[in-house]
C-alpha cells in the first residue's frame, strides 16, 4: 500500500452514487438496492462529502433494533473515572464523544467522591452523570443533591468482592436498594452486584431500582475479557475483582483510595481472583436472564418493569424457605442453563 498516494486517485470520481445530507436509512436502502452497491456517500449542496452509509449499517439496524445509540446513529458510550485526577480524564472523554461519565469508587459517600461529583456536574452540566457506590439512604441523598442523574447502589454484594469481610462495612444489597430508592427520590438507581441468578434481577427492580449490573453472571461468557483455560476437560475464564491485587497493581487502586502505591505488600486488597465456566455467547446468557425476568414479571402481575418497581409486595422467608427455593432431595444430572450451584 502506497500511503503517500492523493485521495484523489484512490476515490471513485466518475459515476458516483450520492445522496443528500438528511437522508434516512430507508431511503438509503432503497438507492443501494437500486444500484446494486454497497457504501453510499452522503454530500452536501456543495458536493463535500459528510458522512458514508453502508449496507453493513443497514445489516445492523435490523439485527439490532433496540441498541442504544444517539442522534448521529452511533452507540452510547459511558466511561468510569475516579476521585483523583478527574478534571482532565473527564475533559479527555467529553472531548472523545462519551455519552454519560461515571464517577465510580468503592465509597461514594465521602467527600472527595462528593466533591469531584459537584465539579464535573459543574463543567459539563450537559453530559448525563452517575456516582456511587453508596448503600444507605443518605449516600443516595448527598450524591443526588450534586445533581447526578442516577446512583450506583452495592458496597461488596458482588461474588468476587472481599470488602465487607476485609473491613467490616457493607449493607445487604436488597437492603441498600430499598434505603437508596428512598434518598434518591426520582433520580434512578442502579442496582450493582449481587445477581446470582434471573430471579435476583426481579427482586432488585421490585425493590425499586431502575436497572442492574452484572459482572460474574457474564464473566464466563465468550465476549468477557477474561483468559480462557481448560481443567480437567472443562473450560473456564479467569475473573477478578476491581479490588483484587492484579486489579489494583493494573491502575484500580485509586477506586479503594490507594493511588500511588504499587508494592503487593502494601496494597490491602478488596476482592479476589477467580474462574468461572465457560457460559458461551452472551446473547443466550442475556436471553435467559430476559426470559427470567418477563416470566417474573408474569408470576405478579406486572405488564412493565415501572409497575414492577412500584407496585411488587415482598415477602419474608427463613432460612428453610430459602432452601426450598432452590432444587432439592435429588441429584442434578443435566444442568439447566439459568441455574447452577
Amino acid at each position: 500500500r502506497n500511503l503517500d498516494r492523493p485521495l484523489r486517485d484512490a476515490m471513485t470520481s466518475k459515476n458516483l452514487v450520492t445522496a443528500p445530507m438528511g437522508t434516512t436509512l430507508d431511503e438509503a436502502e432503497a438507492i443501494l438496492g437500486k444500484h446494486r452497491i454497497e457504501k453510499l456517500p452522503v454530500v452536501d449542496n456543495d458536493g463535500t462529502l459528510r458522512g458514508l452509509i453502508t449496507v453493513k449499517d443497514i445489516h445492523k439496524r435490523r439485527e439490532f433494533p433496540n441498541s442504544n445509540k444517539d442522534q448521529h446513529g452511533r452507540l452510547r458510550v459511558a466511561a468510569a473515572i475516579g476521585a483523583a485526577n478527574y478534571r482532565d480524564r473527564a475533559r479527555a472523554l467529553v472531548d472523545a464523544g462519551v455519552d454519560v461519565l461515571v464517577v465510580d469508587t468503592a465509597h461514594g459517600h465521602s467527600e472527595g467522591v462528593l466533591e469531584a461529583t459537584s465539579v464535573v456536574r459543574e463543567m459539563f452540566p450537559d453530559v448525563q452523570l452517575v456516582a456511587g457506590n453508596i448503600a444507605t439512604r443518605e449516600g443516595a441523598r448527598a450524591l443526588v443533591e450534586r445533581g447526578v442523574d442516577a446512583v450506583k447502589v452495592g458496597v461488596g454484594p458482588g461474588s468476587i468482592c472481599t470488602t465487607r469481610v476485609v473491613t467490616g462495612v457493607g449493607v445487604p444489597q436488597l437492603t441498600a436498594i430499598f434505603d437508596a430508592v428512598e434518598g434518591a427520590g426520582d433520580v434512578p438507581v442502579i442496582a450493582d452486584g449481587g445477581i446470582k441468578y434471573s430471579g435476583d434481577i426481579v427482586k432488585a427492580l421490585a425493590a425499586g431500582a431502575s436497572s442492574v449490573m452484572m459482572g460474574s453472571m457474564l464473566a464466563g461468557t465468550e465476549e468477557s475479557p477474561g483468559e480462557s483455560l481448560l481443567l480437567e476437560g472443562r473450560r473456564f475464564k479467569m475473573i477478578r475483582g476491581m479490588g483484587s491485587l492484579a486489579a489494583m497493581q493494573d491502575g484500580s487502586a485509586d477506586r479503594y483510595f490507594q493511588e500511588g502505591e504499587m508494592s503487593a505488600k502494601k496494597l490491602v486488597p478488596e476482592g479476589i481472583e477467580g474462574r468461572v465456566p465457560y457460559k458461551g455467547p452472551v446473547s443466550d446468557v442475556l436471553f435467559q436472564m430476559v426470559g427470567g425476568l418477563r416470566s417474573g414479571m408474569g408470576y405478579v402481575g406486572c405488564s412493565d418493569i415501572e409497575q414492577l418497581r412500584t407496585e411488587a409486595e415482598f415477602v419474608r422467608i427463613t432460612a428453610a424457605g430459602l432452601r426450598e427455593s432452590h432444587p432439592h432431595d435429588v441429584t442434578i444430572t443435566r444442568e439447566a442453563p439459568n441455574y447452577s450451584l
